[in-house]
């Protein structure tokens, strides 16, 4: 039987008055965590996201140590590629490595195209679980976005600069949007996916894309994301942009269909709204700041949660992932300090 929902983060997600800012973490589970650390210590990341029971738990984890307004589903941005005949292995300390990357357009015709029940039943499993019968917040799906998933495809694991993913965009257009496109029609395909078994909103991450300057994410990055976010938008869940280093991609996310834009701790709330963002925004606490003493992290705290409130629809945020060296118990004080915080000045 489904708990109770706390839909506050649903919410704001929608723009709507809230009696407290809502709050959830990037990477809440996760490395940070004893428990977490205990099961990785038997488990790899494939084989927790292959296992609904243990994924579940581990999704779930942070929700009832931090009391945050909602869960974030436990997995990898890579977790669909195999399904496109991608070979993708997580290696420790350096990520995500694939050792058939792509060349040409020959290279990119020879991909498949996912089919969520046969190729990654046990992430609509998972979300069945939780969203049925364990979570009383809204569940947030996710897949990562064409350029990010292209940039591991194309330099065959992480990179910092992207030189091979961006001459292939340059010197083979013709292969870059068919690959965007391909990319793509995966991407809606799973997400419904997960809308249809119960994720209750969207995060789509494009963690790399700040690489690109605004001209070319105009070019050859945005006419997929408006297809990806126009055919989401038809599920009714509200829908997350988030990137990277890309504060200056962030008016042209807005301009997308989408709902929140997520903004990291280089762009301060204020700025983004003055430029023009009409949208929800989340964000966008420096992860960084989680390591020092409690005294800075509030003082830090207040000061975005003042700007965020300046208007309706504001979701508390960090501005990239928990670091595996934070403490599970700062966050737990951060949660309640923006919940008491936050409904005190909204209640005037």
């Amino acid at each position: 039987m489904t708990k109770q929902l706390n839909d506050t983060f649903l919410k704001a997600a929608r723009g709507e008055k809230t009696d407290h800012v809502p709050v959830w973490y990037m990477r809440q589970a996760g490395r940070s965590q004893p428990e977490y650390r205990e099961i990785k210590e038997k488990y790899s990341l494939f084989e927790i996201t292959h296992q609904p029971e243990l994924c579940a738990y581990v999704t779930r984890l942070p929700v009832e140590q931090y009391n945050v307004d909602a869960a974030i589903l436990y997995k990898d941005i890579m977790t669909p590629l195999p399904a496109l005949g991608v070979q993708v292995e997580i290696k420790s300390g350096i990520g995500p490595v694939i050792d058939n990357p792509i060349r040409s357009l020959a290279d990119v015709e020879k991909l498949g195209e996912i089919h969520p029940e046969e190729d990654v039943p046990y992430v609509i499993e998972t979300i069945k679980l939780l969203t049925q019968e364990q979570l009383s917040v809204p569940l947030i799906g996710f897949s990562g976005a064409p350029f990010t998933l292209a940039s591991y495809m194309i330099e065959g694991g992480p990179s910092k600069n992207y030189n091979k993913t961006k001459a292939f965009m340059y010197a083979e257009p013709k292969a870059w949007f068919a690959l965007m496109d391909k990319l793509g029609d995966m991407i809606i395909t799973y997400v419904k996916s997960q809308i249809k078994a119960g994720a209750k909103a969207i995060q789509i991450f494009d963690s790399w894309v700040g690489a690109l300057n605004v001209e070319d994410y105009r070019y050859f990055i945005k006419p997929i994301m408006n297809r990806i976010f126009t055919e989401l938008k038809e599920e009714n869940v509200p829908l997350i942009m988030f990137g990277v280093g890309a504060s200056h991609l962030a008016l042209e996310w807005n301009d997308l269909p989408l709902d929140v834009v997520g903004i990291d701790w280089r762009l301060p709330i204020h700025q983004a709204r003055e430029m023009g963002i009409n949208k929800t925004v989340q964000g966008n606490l420096d992860p960084a700041i989680l390591l020092a003493p409690w005294e800075v992290i509030e003082e830090k705290a207040k000061a975005i949660l003042d700007q965020g409130m300046a208007q309706d629809g504001y979701i508390f945020n960090l501005g990239h992932g928990v670091f595996p060296s934070v403490n599970p118990a700062t966050l737990k004080k951060l949660t309640s300090f923006i919940h008491e915080y936050s409904a005190v000045k909204l209640s005037r």
